[in-house]
Protein backbone atom coordinates (compact mmCIF):
# COMPACT_ATOMS: atom_id res chain seq x y z
CA UNK A 1 0.00 0.00 0.00
CA UNK A 2 1.32 3.25 -0.67
CA UNK A 3 2.13 6.07 1.97
CA UNK A 4 -0.17 8.82 0.56
CA UNK A 5 -3.26 5.83 0.74
CA UNK A 6 -2.20 4.54 4.10
CA UNK A 7 -4.85 6.27 5.39
CA UNK A 8 -7.25 3.62 3.98
CA UNK A 9 -6.15 0.67 5.89
CA UNK A 10 -6.98 3.22 8.94
CA UNK A 11 -10.16 4.02 7.50
CA UNK A 12 -11.31 0.51 7.10
CA UNK A 13 -10.62 -0.87 10.27
CA UNK A 14 -12.67 2.02 12.07
CA UNK A 15 -15.06 1.27 9.06
CA UNK A 16 -16.02 -2.16 9.39
CA UNK A 17 -16.00 -1.78 13.38
CA UNK A 18 -18.54 1.46 12.59
CA UNK A 19 -20.54 -0.72 11.01
CA UNK A 20 -20.71 -3.33 14.14
CA UNK A 21 -20.90 -0.56 16.12
CA UNK A 22 -24.35 0.55 14.04
CA UNK A 23 -25.77 -3.09 13.87
CA UNK A 24 -25.42 -3.04 17.14
CA UNK A 25 -27.15 0.38 17.34
CA UNK A 26 -29.94 -0.86 15.10
CA UNK A 27 -30.29 -3.77 17.41
CA UNK A 28 -30.37 -1.24 20.11
CA UNK A 29 -32.55 1.69 18.68
CA UNK A 30 -34.88 -0.31 16.79
CA UNK A 31 -36.61 -2.67 19.63
CA UNK A 32 -36.28 0.42 21.61
CA UNK A 33 -38.19 2.41 19.54
CA UNK A 34 -41.27 -0.27 18.88
CA UNK A 35 -40.84 -0.53 22.96
CA UNK A 36 -41.40 2.84 24.39
CA UNK A 37 -42.92 3.96 21.27
CA UNK A 38 -42.58 7.75 19.47
CA UNK A 39 -43.37 9.06 23.03
CA UNK A 40 -40.28 7.62 24.60
CA UNK A 41 -37.78 8.03 21.85
CA UNK A 42 -38.93 12.15 22.15
CA UNK A 43 -37.70 11.90 26.05
CA UNK A 44 -34.86 9.94 24.91
CA UNK A 45 -33.99 12.92 22.33
CA UNK A 46 -35.04 15.59 23.60
CA UNK A 47 -31.91 14.94 26.60
CA UNK A 48 -29.52 13.46 23.96
CA UNK A 49 -28.11 16.31 22.24
CA UNK A 50 -27.32 18.37 25.49
CA UNK A 51 -25.95 15.14 26.84
CA UNK A 52 -23.91 15.25 23.05
CA UNK A 53 -23.06 18.70 23.53
CA UNK A 54 -21.31 18.45 26.96
CA UNK A 55 -19.48 15.28 25.24
CA UNK A 56 -18.56 17.24 22.47
CA UNK A 57 -17.01 20.03 25.03
CA UNK A 58 -14.52 17.25 26.69
CA UNK A 59 -13.91 14.77 23.79
CA UNK A 60 -14.31 16.29 20.39
CA UNK A 61 -11.10 18.86 20.37
CA UNK A 62 -8.09 17.29 22.23
CA UNK A 63 -8.51 13.68 20.81
CA UNK A 64 -7.80 15.32 17.55
CA UNK A 65 -5.10 17.61 18.62
CA UNK A 66 -3.38 14.42 20.08
CA UNK A 67 -3.42 12.45 17.38
CA UNK A 68 -2.31 15.56 14.88
CA UNK A 69 0.62 16.44 17.67
CA UNK A 70 1.55 12.66 18.00
CA UNK A 71 1.60 12.34 14.82
CA UNK A 72 3.95 15.11 13.91
CA UNK A 73 6.45 14.00 16.85
CA UNK A 74 6.33 10.30 15.50
CA UNK A 75 7.15 11.62 11.55
CA UNK A 76 10.18 13.35 12.86
CA UNK A 77 11.51 10.37 15.17
CA UNK A 78 10.58 12.57 18.33
CA UNK A 79 8.75 9.38 20.24
CA UNK A 80 9.57 10.92 23.97
CA UNK A 81 7.32 14.16 23.33
CA UNK A 82 4.85 12.09 21.18
CA UNK A 83 4.54 10.14 24.50
CA UNK A 84 4.30 13.08 26.75
CA UNK A 85 1.86 14.64 24.64
CA UNK A 86 -0.91 11.91 25.89
CA UNK A 87 0.35 11.77 29.55
CA UNK A 88 -0.47 15.66 29.61
CA UNK A 89 -3.89 15.42 27.55
CA UNK A 90 -4.87 12.68 29.29
CA UNK A 91 -4.89 14.62 32.72
CA UNK A 92 -7.06 17.04 31.01
CA UNK A 93 -9.56 15.23 29.70
CA UNK A 94 -9.73 13.75 32.77
CA UNK A 95 -10.40 17.23 34.35
CA UNK A 96 -12.48 18.08 31.96
CA UNK A 97 -14.75 14.39 32.23
CA UNK A 98 -15.28 15.47 36.28
CA UNK A 99 -16.78 19.00 35.64
CA UNK A 100 -18.95 18.01 32.63
CA UNK A 101 -20.50 15.20 34.34
CA UNK A 102 -21.23 17.62 37.54
CA UNK A 103 -22.83 20.06 35.27
CA UNK A 104 -24.89 17.69 33.94
CA UNK A 105 -25.54 16.65 37.45
CA UNK A 106 -26.52 19.98 38.85
CA UNK A 107 -28.36 21.34 36.24
CA UNK A 108 -30.29 18.68 34.72
CA UNK A 109 -33.74 19.59 36.03
CA UNK A 110 -33.20 22.54 34.68
CA UNK A 111 -32.26 21.77 30.97
CA UNK A 112 -35.57 19.81 30.43
CA UNK A 113 -37.63 22.60 32.53
CA UNK A 114 -36.10 24.86 29.82
CA UNK A 115 -37.36 22.42 27.08
CA UNK A 116 -40.67 22.19 27.92
CA UNK A 117 -40.28 18.32 28.74
CA UNK A 118 -39.77 17.96 32.30
CA UNK A 119 -40.50 14.00 32.10
CA UNK A 120 -36.35 13.73 29.92
CA UNK A 121 -35.20 14.35 33.39
CA UNK A 122 -34.38 10.52 33.70
CA UNK A 123 -32.89 10.09 30.28
CA UNK A 124 -30.45 13.25 31.07
CA UNK A 125 -29.29 12.33 34.41
CA UNK A 126 -28.77 8.75 33.69
CA UNK A 127 -25.95 9.90 31.14
CA UNK A 128 -23.58 11.89 34.07
CA UNK A 129 -21.29 8.92 34.52
CA UNK A 130 -20.74 8.45 30.19
CA UNK A 131 -19.32 12.41 30.62
CA UNK A 132 -16.51 10.73 33.12
CA UNK A 133 -15.33 8.06 32.04
CA UNK A 134 -15.49 8.71 27.78
CA UNK A 135 -13.20 12.20 28.07
CA UNK A 136 -10.32 9.26 29.46
CA UNK A 137 -11.21 7.01 27.19
CA UNK A 138 -11.00 9.55 24.05
CA UNK A 139 -7.54 10.82 25.24
CA UNK A 140 -6.37 7.03 24.41
CA UNK A 141 -8.06 6.92 21.33
CA UNK A 142 -6.40 10.08 19.88
CA UNK A 143 -3.42 8.57 20.78
CA UNK A 144 -3.33 5.33 19.16
CA UNK A 145 -4.91 7.14 16.08
CA UNK A 146 -2.02 9.58 16.38
CA UNK A 147 0.15 6.45 15.25
CA UNK A 148 -2.28 5.61 12.88
CA UNK A 149 -2.95 2.64 14.72
CA UNK A 150 -6.87 2.45 14.27
CA UNK A 151 -7.53 -1.04 16.18
CA UNK A 152 -7.85 0.11 19.93
CA UNK A 153 -10.14 2.62 18.94
CA UNK A 154 -12.19 -0.14 16.79
CA UNK A 155 -12.52 -2.30 19.74
CA UNK A 156 -13.33 -0.01 22.55
CA UNK A 157 -16.20 1.09 19.68
CA UNK A 158 -17.46 -2.41 19.92
CA UNK A 159 -17.16 -3.16 23.90
CA UNK A 160 -18.90 0.34 24.24
CA UNK A 161 -22.02 -0.07 22.05
CA UNK A 162 -22.35 -3.93 22.94
CA UNK A 163 -22.32 -3.17 26.61
CA UNK A 164 -25.05 -0.25 26.15
CA UNK A 165 -27.15 -2.61 23.77
CA UNK A 166 -27.66 -5.33 26.34
CA UNK A 167 -27.93 -3.04 29.60
CA UNK A 168 -29.57 -0.09 27.81
CA UNK A 169 -32.67 -2.63 26.22
CA UNK A 170 -32.48 -4.92 29.62
CA UNK A 171 -33.36 -1.62 31.96
CA UNK A 172 -35.91 -0.03 29.41
CA UNK A 173 -37.65 -3.59 29.67
CA UNK A 174 -37.05 -4.06 33.23
CA UNK A 175 -38.37 -0.55 34.30
CA UNK A 176 -40.95 -0.53 31.51
CA UNK A 177 -43.58 -1.07 34.17
CA UNK A 178 -42.50 2.09 36.41
CA UNK A 179 -43.38 4.73 33.05
CA UNK A 180 -42.31 5.65 29.81
CA UNK A 181 -40.45 8.31 31.31
CA UNK A 182 -38.49 5.97 33.89
CA UNK A 183 -37.83 3.55 31.09
CA UNK A 184 -36.24 6.03 28.67
CA UNK A 185 -33.78 6.87 31.80
CA UNK A 186 -33.05 2.99 31.80
CA UNK A 187 -32.18 3.08 27.92
CA UNK A 188 -29.90 6.09 28.31
CA UNK A 189 -27.90 4.50 31.24
CA UNK A 190 -26.83 1.97 28.96
CA UNK A 191 -24.89 4.36 27.24
CA UNK A 192 -23.33 4.70 30.84
CA UNK A 193 -22.29 1.44 31.16
CA UNK A 194 -21.32 1.16 27.65
CA UNK A 195 -18.69 3.80 28.25
CA UNK A 196 -17.52 2.36 31.25
CA UNK A 197 -16.49 -0.78 29.93
CA UNK A 198 -14.77 0.55 26.16
CA UNK A 199 -12.78 3.07 29.21
CA UNK A 200 -11.62 -0.58 30.85
CA UNK A 201 -11.04 -2.15 27.41
CA UNK A 202 -8.41 0.43 26.12
CA UNK A 203 -6.66 1.03 28.79
CA UNK A 204 -6.19 -2.89 29.28
CA UNK A 205 -4.71 -2.89 25.45
CA UNK A 206 -2.42 0.76 26.33
CA UNK A 207 -1.21 -1.41 29.43
CA UNK A 208 -0.61 -4.51 26.84
CA UNK A 209 0.94 -1.86 24.54
CA UNK A 210 3.83 -0.51 27.15
CA UNK A 211 6.83 -2.70 26.02
CA UNK A 212 6.57 -0.95 22.36
CA UNK A 213 6.73 2.15 24.17
CA UNK A 214 9.57 1.62 25.47
CA UNK A 215 11.64 0.34 23.05
CA UNK A 216 10.53 3.98 21.09
CA UNK A 217 12.08 5.73 24.30
CA UNK A 218 15.42 4.47 23.68
CA UNK A 219 15.18 5.19 19.84
CA UNK A 220 13.99 8.63 20.25
CA UNK A 221 15.79 11.39 18.71
CA UNK A 222 17.43 14.09 20.85
CA UNK A 223 14.71 16.57 21.03
CA UNK A 224 14.35 19.66 22.77
CA UNK A 225 12.00 19.37 25.84
CA UNK A 226 8.67 19.73 25.76
CA UNK A 227 7.18 21.61 28.86
CA UNK A 228 3.81 20.76 29.69
CA UNK A 229 2.67 24.36 29.72
CA UNK A 230 3.67 24.48 26.01
CA UNK A 231 1.56 21.12 24.78
CA UNK A 232 -1.10 22.43 26.88
CA UNK A 233 -1.11 25.98 24.91
CA UNK A 234 -0.53 23.73 21.63
CA UNK A 235 -3.06 21.52 22.54
CA UNK A 236 -5.68 24.22 23.28
CA UNK A 237 -4.73 26.07 20.03
CA UNK A 238 -5.70 23.28 18.10
CA UNK A 239 -8.37 21.65 20.24
CA UNK A 240 -10.55 24.63 20.96
CA UNK A 241 -11.56 25.71 17.22
CA UNK A 242 -12.11 22.10 16.54
CA UNK A 243 -14.29 21.75 19.75
CA UNK A 244 -16.15 25.08 19.05
CA UNK A 245 -16.51 23.48 15.47
CA UNK A 246 -17.49 20.33 16.52
CA UNK A 247 -19.89 21.47 19.26
CA UNK A 248 -21.88 23.09 16.56
CA UNK A 249 -24.25 19.83 15.64
CA UNK A 250 -24.87 19.26 18.94
CA UNK A 251 -25.85 22.74 19.13
CA UNK A 252 -28.06 22.43 16.25
CA UNK A 253 -29.51 19.59 17.93
CA UNK A 254 -29.90 21.09 21.10
CA UNK A 255 -31.84 24.50 19.18
CA UNK A 256 -33.84 21.72 17.32
CA UNK A 257 -34.81 19.95 20.74
CA UNK A 258 -36.35 23.53 22.02
CA UNK A 259 -36.81 25.05 18.80
CA UNK A 260 -38.76 23.16 17.29
CA UNK A 261 -41.01 21.81 20.09
CA UNK A 262 -42.08 25.11 20.61
CA UNK A 263 -43.08 26.12 17.12
CA UNK A 264 -44.75 23.48 16.92
CA UNK A 265 -46.75 23.97 20.21
CA UNK A 266 -47.12 27.60 18.60
CA UNK A 267 -49.47 25.95 15.25
CA UNK A 268 -51.66 24.41 17.68
CA UNK A 269 -50.29 20.92 18.18
CA UNK A 270 -50.27 20.06 21.75
CA UNK A 271 -46.97 18.94 23.73
CA UNK A 272 -47.87 15.37 23.11
CA UNK A 273 -47.71 15.98 19.41
CA UNK A 274 -44.91 18.02 19.01
CA UNK A 275 -42.79 15.76 21.51
CA UNK A 276 -43.86 12.67 19.16
CA UNK A 277 -43.12 14.52 15.68
CA UNK A 278 -39.86 15.29 17.30
CA UNK A 279 -39.50 11.70 18.53
CA UNK A 280 -39.88 10.72 14.53
CA UNK A 281 -37.15 12.95 13.40
CA UNK A 282 -34.32 12.34 15.77
CA UNK A 283 -35.07 9.28 17.32
CA UNK A 284 -36.47 7.16 14.37
CA UNK A 285 -35.42 9.21 10.70
CA UNK A 286 -32.28 10.50 11.68
CA UNK A 287 -31.00 7.59 13.52
CA UNK A 288 -30.87 5.90 9.74
CA UNK A 289 -29.13 9.19 8.33
CA UNK A 290 -26.52 8.67 10.63
CA UNK A 291 -25.62 5.40 9.80
CA UNK A 292 -23.38 6.55 6.73
CA UNK A 293 -21.38 8.70 9.28
CA UNK A 294 -19.80 5.19 10.06
CA UNK A 295 -17.68 5.48 7.37
CA UNK A 296 -17.41 8.86 7.04
CA UNK A 297 -15.96 9.31 10.65
CA UNK A 298 -13.29 6.30 9.75
CA UNK A 299 -12.33 8.41 6.82
CA UNK A 300 -12.24 11.61 9.23
CA UNK A 301 -10.05 10.13 11.67
CA UNK A 302 -7.98 8.50 9.34
CA UNK A 303 -7.28 11.50 7.46
CA UNK A 304 -5.96 14.02 10.30
CA UNK A 305 -2.68 12.41 11.41
CA UNK A 306 -2.36 11.57 7.68
CA UNK A 307 -2.07 14.61 6.34
CA UNK A 308 -0.81 16.24 9.46
CA UNK A 309 1.82 13.84 8.67
CA UNK A 310 2.67 14.39 5.00
CA UNK A 311 2.29 18.07 5.52
CA UNK A 312 5.15 18.00 8.66
CA UNK A 313 7.36 16.28 6.21
CA UNK A 314 6.21 18.63 2.94
CA UNK A 315 5.09 16.21 0.59
CA UNK A 316 3.24 17.71 -1.87
CA UNK A 317 2.50 15.08 -4.04
CA UNK A 318 1.37 12.45 -1.11
CA UNK A 319 -0.42 15.01 0.53
CA UNK A 320 -2.72 16.07 -2.83
CA UNK A 321 -3.01 12.18 -3.14
CA UNK A 322 -4.42 11.53 0.12
CA UNK A 323 -6.72 15.10 0.17
CA UNK A 324 -8.13 13.63 -3.11
CA UNK A 325 -8.55 10.33 -2.24
CA UNK A 326 -10.40 10.91 0.74
CA UNK A 327 -12.86 12.96 -1.11
CA UNK A 328 -13.05 10.69 -3.15
CA UNK A 329 -13.73 7.57 -1.03
CA UNK A 330 -16.35 10.04 0.99
CA UNK A 331 -18.91 10.80 -2.29
CA UNK A 332 -18.59 6.90 -2.79
CA UNK A 333 -20.15 6.30 0.40
CA UNK A 334 -22.03 9.54 0.65
CA UNK A 335 -24.19 9.56 -2.36
CA UNK A 336 -25.50 5.90 -2.94
CA UNK A 337 -26.45 5.81 0.90
CA UNK A 338 -28.32 9.25 0.01
CA UNK A 339 -30.18 8.79 -2.96
CA UNK A 340 -30.95 4.69 -1.56
CA UNK A 341 -32.38 6.35 1.47
CA UNK A 342 -34.43 8.68 -0.77
CA UNK A 343 -36.18 6.03 -2.94
CA UNK A 344 -37.15 3.39 -0.34
CA UNK A 345 -37.33 6.12 2.92
CA UNK A 346 -41.07 4.35 3.81
CA UNK A 347 -40.58 0.98 2.76
CA UNK A 348 -37.37 1.27 5.11
CA UNK A 349 -38.91 2.64 7.84
CA UNK A 350 -42.39 0.42 7.57
CA UNK A 351 -39.53 -2.47 8.19
CA UNK A 352 -37.50 -1.47 10.81
CA UNK A 353 -40.61 0.42 12.71
CA UNK A 354 -42.91 -2.25 12.08
CA UNK A 355 -44.97 -1.78 15.34
CA UNK A 356 -45.80 1.70 14.91
CA UNK A 357 -48.71 3.34 14.25
CA UNK A 358 -49.75 3.55 10.12
CA UNK A 359 -50.03 7.35 10.52
CA UNK A 360 -46.55 7.68 11.95
CA UNK A 361 -45.07 5.52 9.59
CA UNK A 362 -46.18 7.62 6.71
CA UNK A 363 -44.52 10.74 8.52
CA UNK A 364 -41.70 9.26 9.92
CA UNK A 365 -41.34 8.14 5.53
CA UNK A 366 -42.06 11.55 4.39
CA UNK A 367 -39.62 13.03 6.75
CA UNK A 368 -36.63 10.79 6.11
CA UNK A 369 -37.18 11.37 2.56
CA UNK A 370 -36.04 14.75 2.65
CA UNK A 371 -33.40 14.51 5.58
CA UNK A 372 -31.43 11.23 3.18
CA UNK A 373 -30.63 14.40 0.45
CA UNK A 374 -28.31 15.90 3.71
CA UNK A 375 -26.24 12.81 3.71
CA UNK A 376 -23.65 13.34 0.85
CA UNK A 377 -23.69 16.70 2.73
CA UNK A 378 -23.29 15.76 5.85
CA UNK A 379 -20.53 12.89 5.19
CA UNK A 380 -18.80 15.94 2.95
CA UNK A 381 -18.48 18.10 5.96
CA UNK A 382 -16.66 15.43 7.95
CA UNK A 383 -14.37 14.61 5.39
CA UNK A 384 -13.38 18.20 4.35
CA UNK A 385 -13.10 19.66 8.03
CA UNK A 386 -10.82 17.04 8.95
CA UNK A 387 -8.94 17.47 5.89
CA UNK A 388 -8.62 21.26 6.97
CA UNK A 389 -7.74 20.35 10.30
CA UNK A 390 -4.61 18.37 9.19
CA UNK A 391 -3.89 21.07 6.95
CA UNK A 392 -3.61 23.54 10.09
CA UNK A 393 -6.96 26.01 9.71
CA UNK A 394 -9.40 24.24 12.36
CA UNK A 395 -10.78 27.79 12.35
CA UNK A 396 -12.10 27.47 9.00
CA UNK A 397 -14.33 24.68 9.00
CA UNK A 398 -16.05 26.20 12.46
CA UNK A 399 -16.42 29.62 10.51
CA UNK A 400 -18.30 27.63 7.71
CA UNK A 401 -20.99 25.45 10.14
CA UNK A 402 -21.49 28.27 12.07
CA UNK A 403 -22.65 30.48 9.11
CA UNK A 404 -24.41 26.99 8.15
CA UNK A 405 -26.69 26.88 11.40
CA UNK A 406 -27.36 30.15 11.51
CA UNK A 407 -29.30 29.28 8.02
CA UNK A 408 -30.60 26.22 10.53
CA UNK A 409 -32.15 28.21 12.84
CA UNK A 410 -33.94 30.76 10.58
CA UNK A 411 -34.91 28.04 8.29
CA UNK A 412 -36.21 25.83 11.36
CA UNK A 413 -37.92 28.93 13.22
CA UNK A 414 -39.63 30.33 9.40
CA UNK A 415 -40.70 26.87 8.07
CA UNK A 416 -41.97 25.03 11.15
CA UNK A 417 -44.15 27.26 12.13
CA UNK A 418 -45.79 26.76 8.78
CA UNK A 419 -48.98 24.22 9.74
CA UNK A 420 -48.29 22.52 5.95
CA UNK A 421 -44.60 22.05 6.89
CA UNK A 422 -44.15 21.70 10.13
CA UNK A 423 -41.65 18.83 11.46
CA UNK A 424 -40.63 18.70 8.19
CA UNK A 425 -39.07 22.38 8.27
CA UNK A 426 -36.63 20.92 10.42
CA UNK A 427 -35.48 18.59 7.96
CA UNK A 428 -34.63 21.03 5.62
CA UNK A 429 -32.89 22.98 7.83
CA UNK A 430 -30.63 20.18 8.50
CA UNK A 431 -29.84 19.56 4.38
CA UNK A 432 -29.38 23.56 3.78
CA UNK A 433 -27.09 23.67 7.27
CA UNK A 434 -25.08 20.98 5.61
CA UNK A 435 -25.10 21.60 2.18
CA UNK A 436 -23.70 25.44 3.34
CA UNK A 437 -20.84 23.93 4.95
CA UNK A 438 -19.84 21.51 3.05
CA UNK A 439 -19.65 23.68 -0.14
CA UNK A 440 -17.75 26.35 1.29
CA UNK A 441 -15.42 23.62 3.03
CA UNK A 442 -14.79 22.51 -0.72
CA UNK A 443 -14.10 25.92 -1.86
CA UNK A 444 -11.61 25.91 0.85
CA UNK A 445 -9.37 23.60 0.07
CA UNK A 446 -9.78 24.07 -3.69
CA UNK A 447 -8.31 27.61 -3.63
CA UNK A 448 -6.74 28.32 -0.07
CA UNK A 449 -5.26 24.60 -0.20
CA UNK A 450 -3.97 24.61 -3.46
CA UNK A 451 -5.86 21.05 -4.05
CA UNK A 452 -6.64 20.24 -7.47
CA UNK A 453 -9.34 17.79 -8.32
CA UNK A 454 -10.10 15.71 -10.91
CA UNK A 455 -13.73 16.16 -11.27
CA UNK A 456 -15.13 13.08 -13.93
CA UNK A 457 -13.41 10.83 -11.53
CA UNK A 458 -14.12 11.79 -8.06
CA UNK A 459 -17.24 14.20 -8.52
CA UNK A 460 -19.00 12.64 -11.61
CA UNK A 461 -18.14 8.72 -11.69
CA UNK A 462 -19.40 8.41 -8.77
CA UNK A 463 -23.25 10.15 -9.21
CA UNK A 464 -24.03 8.47 -12.12
CA UNK A 465 -23.31 5.25 -10.82
CA UNK A 466 -25.37 6.48 -7.64
CA UNK A 467 -28.48 7.09 -9.96
CA UNK A 468 -28.03 3.69 -11.72
CA UNK A 469 -28.27 2.42 -8.48
CA UNK A 470 -31.26 4.35 -7.02
CA UNK A 471 -33.29 3.74 -10.25
CA UNK A 472 -32.47 -0.37 -10.01
CA UNK A 473 -33.88 -0.27 -6.16
CA UNK A 474 -36.61 1.79 -6.75
CA UNK A 475 -37.88 -0.83 -9.87
CA UNK A 476 -36.87 -3.67 -7.51
CA UNK A 477 -39.06 -2.53 -4.62
CA UNK A 478 -42.23 -1.84 -6.88
CA UNK A 479 -42.14 -4.88 -9.00
CA UNK A 480 -41.86 -6.83 -6.17
CA UNK A 481 -44.06 -5.49 -4.46
CA UNK A 482 -46.51 -6.53 -6.98
CA UNK A 483 -46.27 -10.08 -5.70
CA UNK A 484 -44.99 -9.59 -2.35
CA UNK A 485 -44.99 -7.92 1.17
CA UNK A 486 -43.25 -5.04 2.12
CA UNK A 487 -40.62 -6.80 4.09
CA UNK A 488 -39.78 -8.66 1.15
CA UNK A 489 -39.75 -5.97 -1.47
CA UNK A 490 -37.36 -4.19 0.76
CA UNK A 491 -34.65 -6.16 1.10
CA UNK A 492 -34.56 -7.62 -2.38
CA UNK A 493 -34.46 -3.61 -3.84
CA UNK A 494 -31.50 -3.38 -0.90
CA UNK A 495 -29.61 -6.20 -2.61
CA UNK A 496 -30.35 -5.33 -5.78
CA UNK A 497 -29.30 -1.86 -5.27
CA UNK A 498 -25.95 -2.78 -3.79
CA UNK A 499 -25.40 -5.12 -6.58
CA UNK A 500 -26.23 -2.99 -9.23
CA UNK A 501 -24.42 -0.03 -7.25
CA UNK A 502 -21.08 -2.48 -7.77
CA UNK A 503 -21.70 -3.50 -11.40
CA UNK A 504 -22.15 0.18 -11.91
CA UNK A 505 -18.98 1.63 -10.57
CA UNK A 506 -17.35 -0.92 -12.77
CA UNK A 507 -18.80 -0.02 -16.06
CA UNK A 508 -18.36 3.52 -15.57
CA UNK A 509 -14.61 2.90 -14.19
CA UNK A 510 -15.41 4.77 -10.92
CA UNK A 511 -13.56 1.93 -9.63
CA UNK A 512 -9.61 1.52 -10.29
CA UNK A 513 -7.18 -1.41 -10.04
CA UNK A 514 -5.54 0.81 -7.89
CA UNK A 515 -8.59 0.78 -5.68
CA UNK A 516 -8.63 -3.07 -6.20
CA UNK A 517 -4.68 -3.50 -4.95
CA UNK A 518 -5.73 -0.99 -1.91
CA UNK A 519 -8.30 -3.86 -0.99
CA UNK A 520 -6.88 -6.91 -2.02
CA UNK A 521 -3.88 -9.08 -3.23
CA UNK A 522 -6.09 -11.86 -4.18
CA UNK A 523 -5.22 -12.96 -7.86
CA UNK A 524 -8.10 -14.38 -8.87
CA UNK A 525 -9.68 -10.79 -8.73
CA UNK A 526 -6.89 -9.09 -9.42
CA UNK A 527 -7.32 -10.94 -13.18
CA UNK A 528 -10.92 -9.98 -13.27
CA UNK A 529 -9.68 -6.37 -12.80
CA UNK A 530 -6.90 -6.66 -15.55
CA UNK A 531 -9.62 -7.48 -17.79
CA UNK A 532 -12.37 -5.09 -17.03
CA UNK A 533 -10.76 -2.01 -15.76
Amino acid sequence: MSKQNSFVKGAAILGMAGVIVKILGAVYRIPLSNIIKAEGMGYYQTAYPFYVLLLTISTSGIPVAVAKIVSEKRALGDFLNAQKVFRTALTVMAIAGVVTSAVLLIFAKKIVGFLGNPNAYYALIALTPALLFVPIMSAFRGFFQGRQNMVPTALSQIIEQLFRVVFGLTLTVILLDRGIPIAAGGASLGGSVGAIFGTICIVFIYYLFRNTLKKEAFISIEAKEYPAKSIIRDILLIAIPITIGSAIAPIMDAIDASLVLRRLQSISFTQQQSNALYGQLKGMAQTLINLPQVFSMAIAMSLVPAISSFKARDSREELNDTISSGIRITLLIGLPCALGLFVLSEPIIRLLYFNNTEQVIVSTGRILRYLSLGVVFLTLVQSLTAIIQGLGKPFIPVRNLFIGALAKVILTYTLTAIPSVNIIGAAISTVAAYAIASVLNLKYVMTRGKTHFDLKDIFIKPFVSSVIMAIFAALGYYLVHLLAGNTISTLVAVILGVISYVFALFITKTITKDDILLMTKNEKILAIADKYL
